[in-house]
């Protein structure tokens, strides 16, 4: 599992984080205006920060379920497509995955067109096709001021696979990945249903043989497609496009996000 530390300033107070996931740059139902605006929130924001959740791209091909035929940019028009948008905050970009619509790609072909972007913008060491282990410093921690010690946040990352059609297999896609690492957020993508849930869970401690109370975030992000095509075809539901947003405090161990 690839770790990822992004040390940020002490003087953030509230870390605001975003995900970008599911935009399918190139096709013909992509919403361009709802990313401009999100980048650009993020580029105007002084303590907004993001990470890029795979199925950036839209990359459909002739094998794929979607629509080749319909796409309105080449998969290489895509990828400069992708650079052209989050260049200007490339520096507030904390980690990158890849998703299921790059893969097909590197499936037939071995060709990572979520790293070829990445590399584009000097992105790479922070970058991981499988999903990443983000840990993120700022803030000063209210309970070691003293010694000056930043809050740090763990979050696990991956873009995801499966779900099925019911909002209830979608939660439990999103659920499950408390099984695989103890992380104090989880991130999850793919299945297209913005969602927020916590659970508590004992977290133990062998340095001072004690266990604690902790709550654990959990966040599935939206998609950045308008109704149509395949999702029509295929007698999906229509989607909301409104991703949760992160909050982290800085000070005291508070997360939340909001829809």
């Amino acid at each position: 599992m690839k770790e990822v530390r992004a040390e940020l300033s002490k003087e953030f107070k509230i870390l605001e984080l975003h995900t970008f996931a599911d935009l399918h740059i190139g096709d013909a139902h992509c919403d361009y205006k709802a990313i401009h605006d999100r980048i650009e929130h993020v580029r105007n924001t002084p303590n907004a920060y993001c990470v890029l959740n795979g199925d950036i791209l839209n990359n459909a091909t002739k094998t794929s379920v979607s629509d080749m035929y319909g796409e309105l940019l080449t998969p290489v028009q895509q990828v400069m497509q992708g650079v052209s948008l989050f260049a200007p905050i490339k520096d507030k970009i904390l980690a990158v995955t890849t998703g299921n619509h790059e893969y097909r790609t590197y499936k037939k072909e071995g060709i990572d067109l979520s790293y070829i972007m990445d590399r584009e913008m000097g992105l790479d060491d922070k970058f991981s096709p499988d999903g990443i282990l983000l840990w993120v410093s700022f803030g000063e921690s209210s309970r070691r001021r003293s010694d000056g010690r930043k809050m740090t946040y763990s979050i696990y990352m991956t873009h995801g696979g499966g779900g099925g059609r019911k909002e209830g297999a979608k939660a439990i896609r999103l659920a499950d990945m408390a099984s695989i690492v103890d992380t104090d957020v989880y991130l999850h993508a793919h299945t297209h249903l913005p969602m927020v849930m916590k659970q508590a869970f004992y977290r133990a401690s062998p340095s001072t043989r004690s266990c604690a109370l902790v709550d654990k975030l959990f966040v599935n992000t939206a998609a950045n497609l308008g109704y149509g095509g395949y999702g029509q075809a295929m007698e999906f539901k229509p989607s909301s496009k409104e991703s949760p947003v992160i909050y982290l405090d800085g000070q005291r161990r508070e997360m939340k996000a909001t829809l």
